[in-house]
């Protein structure tokens, strides 16, 4: 079986929706630090939170010093509102209670920021059938060429010892639902399926 990292290949399409010129952007759940590594060469302070402090561990000593590391339950710990020019994630949205982190992540950014995560849906069969058997393809495709070049895909980042079990949760919500429990809180985002068994949500604050 062919092994590569699906979300080290979605970090451009974080990437390119956080806004030039951001000053401050907090990346929510931030595991080993690849994300914020690749953030803190394009924007001026990165905050890196994550539940695990063994993960926060690994990230500060691989981070360059514009990223501050701190262990923070997003579910729980306070947030400064209006602070945050971005707020990004990855494969987190789907640990959480979604209504109540979108809320949270809003009041935290200033207006005009934005809100950009990808995380796992669960699959919609069987309207989802086309696009599973067209990622099962291309997964495969990839797999190969990765694997020929000896390219693990994580975006130019070296590859610390993963400090421990990564948690996993099964997602619960289709995109349908992801989509229809978003708008709930926030009319105005868009959410649209991924390829390769993600979902993309983006959000930006009015004002």
């Amino acid at each position: 079986m062919l092994h590569w990292d699906h979300n080290a290949y979605y970090h451009r399409a974080i990437l390119r929706r956080v806004p030039q010129g951001a000053g401050r952007v907090l990346d929510v759940g931030c595991g080993v630090g690849h994300l914020s590594g690749e953030l803190a060469r394009r924007v001026d302070s990165v905050e890196a939170v994550d539940i695990d402090p063994a993960m926060v561990a690994a990230t500060r000593a691989l981070v360059p010093a514009n990223v501050s590391c701190r262990r923070l339950d997003i579910m729980a710990d306070d947030l400064p509102p209006g602070h945050y020019d971005a707020i990004v994630s990855l494969s987190v949205l789907h640990h959480l209670d979604l209504p109540r982190a979108l809320i949270r992540f809003a009041d935290a950014l200033r207006p005009g920021g934005v809100i950009v995560a990808v995380a796992l849906p669960r699959v919609d069969l069987p309207r989802d059938l086309p696009v599973e058997l067209a990622a099962t393809v291309v997964h495969h495709l990839l797999g190969l060429v990765l694997t020929a070049a000896g390219h693990p895909w994580r975006v130019g980042l070296p590859h610390p010892a993963h400090p421990g079990p990564v948690p996993m949760k099964d997602p619960t919500l289709t995109v349908r639902q992801v989509r229809g429990s978003a708008r709930e809180v926030l009319p105005s985002v868009e959410v649209r399926r991924l390829l390769l068994w993600r979902y993309l949500l983006t959000w930006r604050k009015p004002g």
